[in-house]
């Protein structure tokens, strides 16, 4: 039987508190964070001082918070959070489209602002982008520009961002490779993309390294009942 040893970290679930005041739309919100693997909602509050309670004793890493509620508006809310220092980070689902509100919502800080309504998959998106980011801050190493570029959203036009990369690695290479990886349904060595893509296995394991140094895809060693461990990636 083939052994698997991951070299990445498994992480805790992110522990969501959903903050609305709208009991559907609370149980539908709810539904979309069960559906998404690596989240666990850990809390519902109907207004701000059930939200503020729940933050205190139960300390979530998201809240995702509506602007309109009975006690007071997620900008106050989100700025008494900022104000106690509490290590959390907030997405607005809201129908609040005020251009002033918006400015001072992302002033006081927030990962992702989502307009209802809104459908499924620019939840899902949203969360596994925190997800993704969360995950970057974990490996505790120097960003490369690439990362804040990913992380702030940023698009390079083709070619702009290979002065990031290692001397003798492309963009165009590095997408190939990626895009390879996203349609294996199982790990792959670096003789199994090389044949795959039509390039030599030595280039196609360094822009691996490259990839499995930044996170971007993950190392599995693979332990056969004969012959030396082999490394196989996955994304």
């Amino acid at each position: 039987m083939v052994e698997k040893i991951l070299k990445e970290k498994s992480m805790e679930p992110i522990k969501v508190l959903i903050v609305e005041d709208d009991p559907m739309v609370m149980e539908i919100n709810a539904q979309f964070v069960s559906k998404l693997p690596g989240f666990k909602l850990a809390g519902k509050a109907f207004n701000g001082k059930e939200a503020l309670s729940f933050i205190n004793e139960e300390k979530p890493n998201l809240v995702l918070l509506d602007f309109f509620l009975p006690d007071t508006n997620g900008l106050t809310l989100l700025q008494t959070i900022r104000n106690n220092h509490y290590p959390l980070d907030v997405i607005l689902l809201t129908a609040n489209r005020d251009p002033q509100h918006i400015q001072e919502i992302f002033r006081a800080g927030v990962v992702d602002y989502i307009v209802k309504p809104f459908r499924f998959d620019r939840f899902q998106s949203a969360l596994e982008q925190y997800r993704q980011t969360l995950k970057k801050f974990k490996e505790n190493r120097p960003f490369e520009q690439a990362d804040l570029d990913a992380l702030m959203g940023v698009q390079l036009k083709e070619g702009e961002s290979e002065e990031y990369l290692p001397k003798g690695l492309n963009d165009r290479t590095l997408q190939q490779i990626l895009q390879f990886l996203k349609g294996q349904a199982e790990p792959l060595s670096s003789e199994d993309v090389a044949a795959g893509i039509g390039l030599a296995r030595v280039t196609v394991r360094r822009y691996l390294d490259y990839l499995e140094k930044k996170g971007d895809i993950v190392m599995e060693i693979q332990y056969g009942s004969v012959g030396r461990p082999m490394n196989k990636y996955r994304l």
